[in-house]
């Protein structure tokens, strides 16, 4: 007796086209995932067509590619930050190291350009042999004293050359920070003599400077007590000429100043004489009155 068994065909037909939607529906999946790119923020993206890159760059967001065909490479444009030490030797050939900042971004509109020229490597590729060649070219225009009581000015020169640099490779630079400049131990020694001796010439210099004020003063005052002196003298020259002349013309003017300078009191004590320049009245008029009375109190005719 024989049994009969359904053929199981249709089932295994059913599980193929169940499998066959599985993958149709991955495949799907992967070209829509190779479709659509998103850009993140801070960031533009760089469409390579089989490797080749496209004159044209993505911003922030979500954008369609050929799948499989196109790839987006992601570059950040948001201000980032590189630090170096730098040594270079300056014209005088000192020994100078400083440590440069540099706050930098890549331009927006020219990151396909430099994927294509430089590459995603572009800090080890462009920015550190600038700084290094940029600090070695400006240091040597500077004697090692210039770069000190000139800092200001030599940063000034570096980050403007860095600058330049980075911007013919598409790269801006934001800001340039720049340390003091290290010297060698002996050399700052001896900048270090230099301006104790240079202080103490300033010292010297205002000290002498208040000496001669003080001397010119003394002189000044000198010559004004000099003229004086010749005035005063010259006055008394003039009035003894004068008085001179008075007494020539007027014996009676010394008698007359006598008498304008008398205080009213007679002296304490005087010579035989009496006074030397007038008699006054009173003994005028006893003179006379003795002539004239005898003694015994008898008049004469």
């Amino acid at each position: 007796m024989s049994s009969y068994r359904p053929s199981s065909w249709p089932a295994r037909s059913n599980l193929v086209k169940i499998a066959a939607g599985i993958v149709v529906v991955i495949i799907i999946v992967i070209v829509m995932l190779e479709t659509a790119v998103i850009v993140e923020a801070g960031h533009r993206g760089v469409v390579l067509y089989f490797g080749a890159v496209e004159n044209r760059v993505l911003g922030e967001g979500i954008h369609f590619i050929i799948p499989f065909a196109e790839q987006v490479v992601q570059l950040e444009v948001r201000t980032q930050k590189y630090q170096a030490d730098a040594d270079a030797a300056s014209r005088d050939l000192q020994q100078v190291h400083t440590v440069i900042a540099l706050n930098y971004r890549i331009d927006p509109t020219r990151a396909d350009t430099l994927y294509q020229t430089i590459g995603p490597n572009y800090e080890d590729r462009i920015i550190a042999p600038t700084i290094q060649e940029s600090v070695k070219a400006s240091v040597a225009k500077f004697n090692a004293e210039d770069l000190i009581t000139k800092r200001e000015i030599a940063k000034g020169v570096i980050a403007q050359a860095i600058k330049q640099t980075l911007a013919s490779n598409d790269i801006l630079s934001e800001n340039v920070f720049i340390t003091n400049f290290d010297f060698s131990q002996a050399f700052a020694d001896q900048i270090e003599q230099k301006v104790v001796a240079f202080q103490k010439y300033l010292t010297e210099q205002n000290t002498l400077r208040s000496i001669q004020v003080i001397a010119n003063q003394t002189v000044v005052q000198a010559q004004a007590a000099a003229k004086a002196n010749v005035a005063r003298a010259n006055g008394e020259s003039q009035a003894i000429e004068i008085i001179t002349s008075q007494l020539r013309s007027s014996p009676q003017y010394l008698q007359w100043q006598a008498i304008n300078r008398w205080n009213g009191q007679l002296p304490y004590a005087m010579g035989n004489n009496g006074l030397p320049f007038f008699t006054p009245p009173s003994a005028q008029q006893s003179s006379v009155t003795n002539q004239f009375v005898r003694p015994g109190g008898n008049n004469t005719g």
